[in-house]
């Protein structure tokens, strides 16, 4: 069976989420962005052997800690496409930017596509392409749980932002309603940032995409 935990890390509280296979104890850490003392305390404390490190897309409270994370532990970064990558390169700026700890820029082990799958254990995830709030951004699919880890796509009662660099509302809007709604209103989304939300919730009573 796939688990997962939760962990907000960074000033900007951010929804980094372990998820692991609870037969063989294999994890993945979606969206690092830093604190990584407290996430990896969390592995030891479920008993987790870290394998890989998922990301949503490449802004720093996302992904602000995976390079140093992947260099640490030799773990492999899975994600996102490869159209952050210049939100990739920019990492050391994003972080003095926003005051966050020096951040290091890092090439993805693999990138990721619509249609493509992360495995972890014996738990496999499908990858949906979701661009608008960036324009490499995807989401991890669990249908055997009802859970997708939608990073800044969704939120409860919201959308992302599209005011950043390469950001685009009729994307947004279009991967919301094309790619997530497919997914079933009873799918437990985990956000970015904030509160769970379900998929049929937000269709109906979101002021951004309700009624979609």
């Amino acid at each position: 069976m796939l688990e997962y935990l939760t962990i907000p890390v960074t000033a900007f509280q951010q929804n980094c989420s372990l998820v692991w296979c609870s037969e063989s104890r294999d994890a993945a850490v979606i969206d690092p962005g830093g604190d990584l003392p407290v996430i990896l305390a969390e592995v030891e404390r479920l008993g987790l052997t870290l394998r890989a490190i998922w990301l949503t897309h490449a802004h720093i409270d996302h992904a602000g800690g995976a390079g140093e994370l992947a260099q640490s532990h030799a773990l492999p970064i899975i994600g996102p496409h490869e159209g952050d990558q210049f939100w990739i390169d920019g990492l050391p700026q994003q972080s003095a930017m926003f005051g966050f700890p020096p951040a290091q820029s890092f090439t993805p082990t693999r990138w990721l596509h619509d249609g493509d799958s992360v495995q972890i254990g014996r738990e496999t995830l499908a990858v949906r392409h979701c661009p608008g709030h960036t324009p490499g951004h995807v989401v991890f699919h669990a249908p055997q749980i009802e859970r997708v880890f939608v990073g800044d796509v969704l939120f409860a009662g919201s959308i992302g932002r599209t005011d950043f660099p390469q950001g685009n509302h009729e994307q947004l809007i279009a991967s919301i309603t094309e790619r997530l709604w497919p997914m079933g209103g009873a799918t437990v989304f985990i956000p970015g940032h904030g509160p769970e939300s379900t998929l049929g919730r937000e269709r109906l009573s979101n002021p951004y995409v309700g009624g979609t």
